[in-house]
C-alpha cells in the first residue's frame, strides 16, 4: 500500500482536529476516532478497506492494550476477592440475557433460528474499550459499581472464546464433533496456564529486572511491549483471544514491583491503537444503508439498551442495593466490540445474512457512539431518579489523600466522633450504610458516603491504607466484624479502633488484630470514677 503513510497522517490530521473541538464542549474522544474513519472512507473511497485484515489486527491491539492495562489494577488477589462479580454476576449476565434476546428476535420478531442465535450472543456482551476506558479515566473503576461492571466486562472477554468455538461448530468446517472442540480448548487452555504461570511469571520477572536495572528507558519498554505482544500471540496461536493474553500478562506483573511504571510507560501506546481500533470501527459505517434503516437501527438500539439495563438490574438487585445495581446495569446496557468479531465469524461461515450483518453492525456502532455521552451522565441520572445525591461516591479525590479519619458509622457514638475530631481539627470522613445517617451528616456539612466497609472494593477506593486510622462505631456485632476482617484483609498497618458493649463482643473480635478495642461500659465506669475523685466535696 504505497499511499498507506499518506492515510495515517491524514488520520492524524483528522482526528487530532475533531477532537480538540470536541474537548471544548465535553465530547468523548471515542467519537472524533468513529468519524475519522468515515471520513477517510468516503472522502477517499477506501470502501474496499473496511473488512482489511491487517487493520482489523492492528486495532484489535488497542484493546489488547487496553485489558493489559486492566489485567495491571487487578492482580490475583484482587481477583479472588471479585469472585462474585465475575464468574456469578458475569455468566448470569451473559446466558440470561443472551437466552431473553433469543426469544424476543425469534419469536415475536421472527427472526430465523441461528440468526437469532447469533444475535443474542453478540448483543450480550458490552463494550470493553468504552467502559473500561471510562471508568479508567474517570477513576470510577474504584468505585463498588465500577468493580462490579469490570467484573463481569471480564467475564464477557472470556465469553467470547467459547462463542467463537461454538460458532465454528455450527458452520460445520471438518469432521470434528464437539466433544473433539471442547477437548482442545481445555488441552489449550491447560497449555496456555502452564506456559504464562509457570514459565512467562519468571521470563517476565527476570526482563522487567533486568531492563529496569539498565536504567535505559528504551530497553524497559521494548521490554514491556515484548511480553505484551508474545503474550497476545500465544493466546491466539492457542485459539483464545489475544486480549484475553494481554489480560493475564498484565495480573502476573501486577504483582511485581514494576507495574506501576509499566502503566505510566504504555499508556501512549494503549491510547494511540485504541484511537486506531475506533477509526477502524468508523470505516464500518454505510451511510446509504443507515439513512435507508435509520428508524429500524435507531428502534433496535433503543430495545437492546432499554432490555439489557432491565435485565441486568434485576439480576444484580438479588445481592446489590438499588442504586449500585441501577448504574451498573446502565453502564452496561450498550453492545460492545466483540460483537464485529461475532457477526464477521457468523457470515464467513454462511450463517448469517449479509443485509442483517450490516444492520447489526450499525446498531453496535450507534451504541459504541451514544455511550460515551450516556456513561458520564449515569451519576447525575441515577441521583436524580433516587433523590439521593450522596450516592454518587466520587473517588478521585482520595488517591493523593493521606492521613485521614475514616469514621464507620454514624449514629449516636459516631456522632460524638465526628464532634472530637473537629476539635482536634482532624480531616475525616463518614462512611455509613444507612441513608438516613449519611443524610443527617451531609445536613451538617459534613463529607459523607453511603457505602459498605465490609467490601474490599469500597477500601480501595478509599485509599484506606493511607489512613491514619479507621474508627467502627456500628451497634451490630456481625457488620462490626466483617468490617474489621476486611480492612484487616486489605492492609495490616493501619490503626483499627473498634466500639464494643459487651464481653461477648470482645470475645467474638479476640482473633482478629485490633489497635484497640473500647468497651463502651468499662469507659463509662472509669470516667464515673475519675469524675467522682476530682470533684469537690459538697459543703453541709
Amino acid at each position: 500500500m504505497d499511499s498507506a503513510l499518506f492515510y495515517i497522517v491524514i488520520a492524524l490530521g483528522v482526528s487530532t482536529v475533531l477532537n480538540l473541538v470536541f474537548k471544548k464542549y465535553g465530547i468523548s474522544q471515542i467519537i472524533g476516532y468513529i468519524l475519522t474513519g468515515t471520513i477517510l472512507v468516503y472522502a477517499f473511497d477506501l470502501k474496499d478497506m473496511d473488512n482489511s485484515e491487517t487493520l482489523e489486527h492492528i486495532g484489535e491491539f488497542g484493546i489488547v492494550f487496553l485489558m493489559f492495562t486492566i489485567g495491571l489494577e487487578i492482580s490475583f488477589r484482587k481477583m479472588g476477592s471479585m469472585k462474585t462479580e465475575i464468574f456469578f454476576n458475569g455468566f448470569a449476565q451473559v446466558g440470561i440475557t443472551a437466552a431473553i434476546i433469543y426469544a424476543i428476535s425469534h419469536y415475536i420478531f421472527g427472526l430465523e433460528s441461528v440468526s437469532a442465535l447469533i444475535l443474542s450472543l453478540a448483543f450480550a456482551l458490552s463494550s470493553t474499550a468504552v467502559v473500561l476506558s471510562y471508568l479508567k479515566n474517570s477513576k470510577e473503576i474504584y468505585n463498588p459499581y465500577g468493580q462490579k461492571a469490570t467484573g463481569i466486562l471480564i467475564f464477557q472477554d472470556i465469553a467470547v472464546i467459547p462463542i467463537l468455538i461454538f460458532l465454528g461448530f455450527l458452520t460445520g468446517d471438518g469432521n470434528s464433533s464437539f466433544a473433539i472442540i471442547l477437548k482442545d480448548t481445555v488441552i489449550s487452555a491447560f497449555i496456555v496456564i502452564v506456559i504464562m504461570f509457570i514459565i512467562g511469571k519468571r521470563v517476565m520477572t527476570w526482563l522487567l529486572h533486568f531492563s529496569a536495572s539498565s536504567e535505559v528507558d528504551e530497553l524497559f519498554m521494548s521490554s514491556v511491549l515484548f511480553i505484551v505482544i508474545s503474550a497476545s500471540l500465544l493466546a491466539s496461536y492457542m485459539g483464545f483471544t489475544y486480549s484475553l493474553g494481554a489480560f493475564i500478562a498484565g495480573m502476573i506483573i501486577a504483582e511485581t514491583k514494576y507495574h506501576h511504571k509499566v502503566e505510566i510507560d504504555i499508556a501512549p501506546f494503549k491510547d494511540i491503537l485504541l484511537g486506531t481500533f475506533f477509526i477502524v470501527v468508523g470505516m464500518k459505517v454505510d451511510i446509504l444503508f443507515l439513512i435507508e434503516n435509520i428508524d429500524t437501527i435507531v428502534g433496535i438500539f433503543l430495545l437492546v439498551l432499554i432490555l439489557k439495563s432491565i435485565i441486568m438490574y434485576f439480576l444484580l438487585r438479588i445481592t446489590s442495593s438499588h442504586v449500585l445495581s441501577l448504574k451498573t446495569a446502565l453502564s452496561l446496557s450498550q453492545v460492545g466490540e466483540f460483537s464485529f468479531v461475532i457477526f464477521a465469524a457468523a457470515s464467513v461461515g454462511g450463517l448469517l445474512d449479509k443485509e442483517l450483518e450490516s444492520l447489526f453492525i450499525l446498531v453496535t456502532i450507534l451504541s459504541m457512539m451514544v455511550t460515551p455521552f450516556f456513561i458520564s451522565k449515569i451519576n447525575k441520572l441515577v441521583s436524580r431518579i433516587s433523590h439521593h445525591e450522596y450516592l454518587c461516591l466520587d473517588t478521585s479525590d482520595f488517591i493523593t489523600r493521606k492521613n485521614h479519619v475514616i469514621v464507620c458509622g454514624y449514629s449516636t457514638v459516631g456522632k460524638h466522633v465526628a464532634k472530637n475530631l473537629d476539635k482536634l481539627g482532624a480531616k475525616y470522613i463518614i462512611i455509613d450504610n444507612n441513608p438516613k445517617h449519611v443524610q443527617e451528616a451531609l445536613s451538617e456539612n459534613k463529607e459523607a458516603y453511603l457505602g459498605d466497609m465490609s467490601r474490599l472494593s469500597l477500601l480501595e477506593a478509599l485509599h484506606a491504607e493511607s489512613s491514619a486510622a479507621i474508627i467502627v462505631t456500628l451497634e451490630n456485632i456481625n457488620k462490626k466484624r466483617a468490617v474489621c476482617k476486611a480492612v484487616l484483609k486489605h492492609t495490616k498497618n493501619i490503626n483499627l479502633i473498634v466500639k464494643i458493649i459487651s464481653l461477648e463482643e470482645k470475645e467474638s473480635l479476640s482473633d482478629l488484630d485490633i489497635t484497640s478495642v473500647v468497651d463502651s461500659k468499662l469507659e463509662i465506669g472509669r470516667i464515673l470514677v475519675d469524675r467522682m475523685t476530682t470533684c469537690k466535696l459538697k459543703q453541709e
